[in-house]
C-alpha cells in the first residue's frame, strides 16, 4: 500500500504543503475556515498520519507528553492518570505513562526514557523531596509538578491546597463533636504532608504533632498503622483523619476487624476523594481533590510552554471540598 504523504493531501485539498503543516500542528500561522475544512477532509479521505518521529527528528512537535507518577495502585493517582489522558486526548495529545514504584532510580529510568521520545513535556509527581529532573532542564522539555510541588519553584506546578484540605477534614470530625482525633499522616519528608500536618496543627492546636501517626500512601500501610494501634485494649480516640484514601480504606478494615464500629465509635474523614471510597463498608467521607481540574491545568500549562518556551513558571493552588458519606455520620449520598 502506498503511504499517503503532506503533499497528497495538499493536492487533494487545493492548497500548499505548507497549510496542511499549520491546520495540523495548530500555526505557526492562521488558516482560514474553509481551507481548514478542505485538509481536515483530504486527511479523512486519504487516511493520512503524520510520521511524529519524522517531525521530532526536524525539531517540530511531536504531540506527546509523559505523565511519571509513584504507584499506580493508588486510586488517587489512579485517577489523577485517568484525567491526564482524557485532556491530553481532547487537545489532541498521546499520553505516555510511567510508574516509579517509589523508587528514584526507576524514576530517573523513566525521565530518561521520555527524552529519548522527545516528547513535548512531562508531568510529575514525583517519588522523591527533591527530584533530580536537571537532564530534562537541559533539554528545555517543560515540566509541571503535579500533586506534590510547592508553589515557588522555578517549575511549574499545580496542586491541592493541602493544608486548607487537612483542616476542613479535621473541622467536619470536630463537628461531629469528636475530641479525642488522631491524624495518620504521611511520610514527613513530602512538601505536601507537611501542609497537611500544618492544617493539621493549625485545627486542633497540635502543634508538637504528638497525636499524628505515620504511614506509606497505601491501602496496607493504613491497615498496618490503625492495626497496631488497636492492638492494646481498643481505641483512645473517636475520630480519625488520614492523608489519603488509601490509607483510610485500609483503617476501615482494622477498624471492622477489631470490633471498632464505625462511625458510632470512631468516625473517619479521608483526604482524596476517590471513586474507591464510595464503595467501601461504610462508605468514606473524604475531602475531594478535584483531579480533573488538576489535570486539565497541568495539560493547558505543559501545551503553553512547549507553544512559548520563554514563558515562566505557573503555580496554581486548586481548593478542596468535602464528600459527606457514612464513615463521619452523616450518611450517604448514593442512591
Amino acid at each position: 500500500m502506498t503511504q499517503v504523504r503532506r503533499s497528497d493531501v495538499a493536492r487533494a485539498a487545493g492548497v500548499s504543503p505548507a497549510v496542511v503543516s499549520y491546520v495540523l500542528n495548530g500555526g505557526p500561522r492562521p488558516v482560514s475556515t474553509d481551507a481548514r475544512r478542505r485538509v481536515e477532509a483530504a486527511v479523512a479521505e486519504l487516511g493520512y498520519r503524520p510520521n511524529k518521529v519524522a517531525q521530532a527528528l526536524r525539531g517540530t512537535r511531536t504531540h506527546s507528553i509523559a505523565m511519571l507518577m509513584p504507584d499506580h495502585l493508588n486510586p488517587h493517582f489512579a485517577e489523577l492518570a485517568q484525567a491526564m489522558e482524557d485532556e491530553a486526548q481532547r487537545r489532541g495529545y498521546v499520553l505516555i505513562i510511567g510508574t516509579a514504584a517509589n523508587d528514584v532510580e526507576r524514576e530517573q529510568s523513566y525521565l530518561r526514557s521520555f527524552l529519548d521520545r522527545q516528547v513535548d513535556g512531562v508531568v510529575l509527581i514525583s517519588a522523591s523531596a527533591k527530584p533530580d529532573v536537571h537532564e530534562l532542564e537541559r533539554a528545555r522539555i517543560p515540566l509541571v509538578l503535579l500533586d506534590r510541588a510547592a508553589g515557588g519553584s522555578s517549575h511549574s506546578s499545580v496542586v491541592t491546597d493541602n493544608r486548607a484540605a487537612a483542616a476542613l477534614g479535621v473541622r467536619h470530625l470536630q463537628e461531629h463533636g469528636r475530641t479525642r482525633l488522631r491524624f495518620l499522616s504521611g511520610p514527613a519528608d513530602l512538601e505536601p504532608v507537611r501542609d497537611r500536618d500544618r492544617g493539621w496543627s493549625d485545627t486542633t492546636g497540635d502543634t508538637g504533632h504528638a497525636r499524628i501517626w505515620r504511614s506509606d500512601f497505601s491501602r496496607e500501610a493504613g491497615y498496618r498503622a490503625v492495626r497496631h494501634a488497636l492492638s492494646g485494649t481498643g481505641p483512645d480516640f473517636d475520630g480519625l483523619f488520614t492523608a489519603s484514601d488509601a490509607q483510610g480504606i485500609g483503617a476501615l478494615k482494622a477498624l471492622r476487624e477489631a470490633g471498632v464500629r464505625v462511625p458510632d465509635e470512631v468516625a473517619v474523614v479521608s483526604l482524596d476523594g476517590t471513586e474507591a471510597g464510595q464503595y467501601t463498608l461504610p462508605t468514606l467521607t473524604a475531602v475531594v481533590q478535584d483531579v480533573s481540574n488538576l489535570a486539565a491545568e497541568a495539560v493547558k500549562i505543559l501545551v503553553s510552554h512547549s507553544s512559548d518556551p520563554a514563558t515562566g513558571p505557573v503555580h496554581h493552588i486548586l481548593q478542596p471540598s468535602l464528600r459527606r458519606l457514612d464513615s463521619c455520620g452523616c450518611g450517604s449520598s448514593l442512591a
